[in-house]
């Protein structure tokens, strides 16, 4: 009956009850969506790291790689190729090993008419390249050793880049392109992974690393050495085995700390999932303010009903009705309120999440969670705010409630 009365009182005004249901919506919208996303970043990120391999490390120039905190301003000598290359043939621990640059973040792509906007990323790798960065063949083939060894001029393009140039990706293979003005042959067509991926292989291209020493070297290039282990459990290991092996070729006293970085992509993974944590803290404020916000407007409207029920109250006690009835209808009242704005806040917040999600290519996510805390924080939200008001009420001498107006 009181769930009854409660829901008549709210329809009686329809555009104050809309704005309060408003007030509550956005303030639990804004809790649950940001949450929503972060999780669903967060998946994606841990998606997207694992197509790395957790058994891969890369040995790379120290303060190229990503760094949180206070970042070390001291200048680094470059890993050179042959140092990349020694590592490569004295490592004898289980693993695959292979030797990566970056030719270019801003090359443009042409074939006959057609040609791609300037943003495309130009890499270059060995024979290994391919399978310990998580990349896979649609079409075609991977490089040869002897197409490593002689820089031969072939090229593994993205399927972003065969379908501007060729329409069709498979119709890519073995056609002759243009990388700012440079001939390459493509030789191979990666599997599309989505333009929203992290590391979308959609808009890159991958030249021999032997070309891209010849072609796009200067004494500033460094490369990176990805070693992936045969057995995961062994990493660490592993890890302190490339450390001595390249201090060696590095050339580095026992006093002088390591010039180079060592990560995992793993590691990586947990860092950037763990900054996450402070996006989840903040959105929590955020919503937590909006939702205070929404219990003082609710608190308002409440006492506002209050006096402009006074007859109403004082007819209800005259026909029999308790302090304890008046008090439960009104406090009723105020979670009925809180509740319904916040299932549509709850709504509204999964798809606000879920949307900022699927942009980068995150999965789709149900926060139960995060659902579960909203309805609980939506009921303590409407006790709170109507506590005060229905004691008012169930206050109201119902003498002077029957002569009100």
């Amino acid at each position: 009956d009181n769930i009854l009365l409660a829901l008549n009182a709210i329809t009686a005004n329809k555009l104050r009850t809309i704005l309060t249901f408003l007030i509550i919506a956005f303030g639990i919208m804004a809790l649950v969506g940001i949450l929503t996303a972060v999780d669903g970043i967060q998946a994606s990120l841990s998606s997207n790291f694992a197509t790395m391999g957790s058994n891969n490390f890369d040995i790379r120039k120290k303060g190229t790689g990503i760094q949180i905190g206070r970042r070390d301003r001291r200048g680094y000598d470059p890993i050179t190729f042959d140092q990349s290359m020694s590592f490569k043939e004295r490592f004898d621990y289980p693993a695959t090993i292979s030797v990566s640059t970056i030719c270019t973040f801003g090359a443009t792509i042409k074939s006959g008419e057609e040609k791609t906007n300037p943003t495309i990323r130009v890499m270059a790798g060995d024979e290994n390249y391919l399978n310990v960065g998580g990349f896979e063949l649609e079409f075609g083939r991977n490089f040869s050793e002897q197409e490593v060894i002689s820089g031969n001029r072939v090229i593994i393009i993205g399927n972003g880049i065969a379908k501007k140039l060729f329409k069709k990706p498979q119709k890519a293979i073995d056609k002759s392109i243009q990388v700012n003005e440079k001939k390459f042959r493509v030789i191979g067509v990666l599997k599309s992974k989505g333009s929203s991926s992290i590391f979308s292989s959609d808009d890159i291209a991958i030249a021999s690393i032997m070309t891209a020493r010849r072609e796009y070297a200067n004494t500033k290039t460094t490369y990176v050495t990805t070693v992936a282990v045969d057995n995961p459990v062994v990493i660490d290991d592993a890890v302190s085995e490339a450390i001595g092996l390249m201090r060696n070729i590095r050339k580095l006293r026992n006093t002088e700390a390591d010039d180079f970085d060592i990560s995992k992509s793993d590691k990586l993974s947990s860092i950037l999932i763990e900054q996450s944590s402070y996006i989840t803290a903040a959105a929590t404020v955020i919503g937590f303010i909006t939702l205070l916000g929404g219990a003082i407007g609710l608190m308002n409207i409440m006492l506002v009903s209050v006096t402009e029920r006074t007859r109403e109250i004082g007819v209800s006690k005259a026909l029999g009705a308790t302090r304890q009835t008046i008090l439960t209808q009104f406090l009723v009242e105020a979670v009925v309120i809180c509740q319904i704005g916040g299932l549509l806040g709850i709504i509204m917040g999964i798809a606000a999440g879920n949307g900022v999600s699927a942009l980068i290519g995150g999965p789709f996510f149900i926060p139960w969670a995060w659902i579960i805390m909203g309805i609980i924080i939506c009921f303590f939200v409407g006790v709170v705010s109507g506590l005060y008001p229905a004691q008012k009420a169930a206050a109201v001498d119902p003498i002077e409630s029957l002569r009100y107006e």
